[in-house]
């Protein structure tokens, strides 16, 4: 055998490889191993794997433990490693360790994504469960009272239409961020699109006096699914009527170039503080949840925007003055990636 074949060998593996003496000092160590951060210095290993290294050694026995290992950067995300450590004999110890970072990642978006539909689900059938033992209370008392019982059928119908708009919005998202792929695109009118999400929100913007005025160019056409991309605007265009005072302007713009077409959805509404900026795209998060209760916003519809967005092979971009206004900007393709 070549000499150096089985340091080569070693230097090529992925998973990060190495050996502590008795004083758990390194004496071998391949590149991935060091890249990892399993090895602070020449004849320092980080202090998770000489602990591990000295059960292995004490015990004898084989130790298989998966870690969050901080990195140099704190702000950075730790580092997910499955460990395996081997007592070889004459006090060494082998480790090797494999990258299951993104593993513990999407573990941890579906723990929190878990407890984050847990919680938004319970609130509305706890107010319902509530509201209804009221409301048969007043039903029961021998003469109801026609204003409490009205009340309380008119909070039911609220929180019954939260919770109904939420299941959608979860199996929307479900659907737009599954692994299966989008159907083969087709040519959609922007026209058309446009018209349904005003109609849509007709109602809405009716009851606050808030005018939808349609800007910009007319008869483009943008390639992907029609429904979702109705969704998409009909979310910012809902948005922007449900954050905005009465007796204000939304506008829906449209625009093209650079083979491209822009939707762009502007309102006079509260605005987004530069700190919510980043996040208003994750799921569940909003930036008043106060507001967000009183309005029934779910914490998914931009989410929803932003998947259907990057789907399509497009983007959505926002920015926003408190007190003034926001601007959504949606960007789709203009041309069927199949045309190169």
């Amino acid at each position: 055998m070549p000499p150096n074949l089985a340091q080569s060998s070693l230097n090529s593996l992925t998973v990060g490889v190495l050996v502590l003496d008795g004083d758990d000092h390194p004496v071998l160590a391949n590149p991935a191993a060091r890249e990892m951060g399993l090895i602070r210095s020449a004849s320092d290993a980080h202090a998770i794997v000489r602990t591990l290294a000295g059960q292995t050694r004490r015990s004898g026995v084989t130790r298989v433990v998966e870690l969050d290992i901080p990195r140099a950067n704190s702000d950075a995300e730790p580092l997910g490693v499955h460990v395996r450590a081997v007592d070889i004999g004459g006090g060494y110890v082998a480790v090797e360790a494999a990258d299951v970072t993104e593993a513990h990642r999407v573990a941890r978006v579906r723990r929190d994504f878990v407890a984050n539909v847990s919680h938004e689900l319970k609130t509305p059938v706890g107010a319902l469960q509530l509201l209804s033992e009221a409301l048969q209370d007043a039903l029961n008392g021998g003469d109801p009272d026609a204003e409490a019982v009205t009340r309380f059928a008119d909070r039911i119908r609220h929180e019954s239409a939260r919770l109904s708009r939420l299941v959608t919005e979860l199996l929307e998202l479900s659907k737009v961020q599954g692994a299966d792929p989008l159907p083969d695109p087709e040519p959609c009118s922007v026209d058309r699109i446009v018209a349904e999400v005003i109609d849509r929100s007709r109602t809405a913007s009716a009851a606050k006096d808030i005018e939808i005025k349609v800007l910009g160019d007319r008869g483009l056409v943008v390639y992907g699914n029609e429904g979702q991309l109705v969704t998409a605007v009909a979310n910012l265009v809902e948005n922007a009527v449900a954050y905005s005072p009465e007796g204000t302007r939304v506008e829906v713009e449209v625009g093209s170039g650079d083979e491209a077409v822009s939707l762009v959805v502007r309102d006079e509404g509260i605005g987004i503080e530069a700190r919510d900026l980043d996040r208003i795209f994750e799921r569940f998060y909003r930036a008043d949840r106060a507001r967000s209760r009183q309005t029934g916003g779910t914490g998914l519809g931009l989410a929803i925007v932003k998947h259907i967005a990057t789907n399509h092979g497009g983007r959505v971009d926002v920015t926003s003055t408190v007190g003034k206004g926001s601007t959504f900007t949606l960007r789709l393709p203009s041309r069927s990636s199949e045309q190169g």
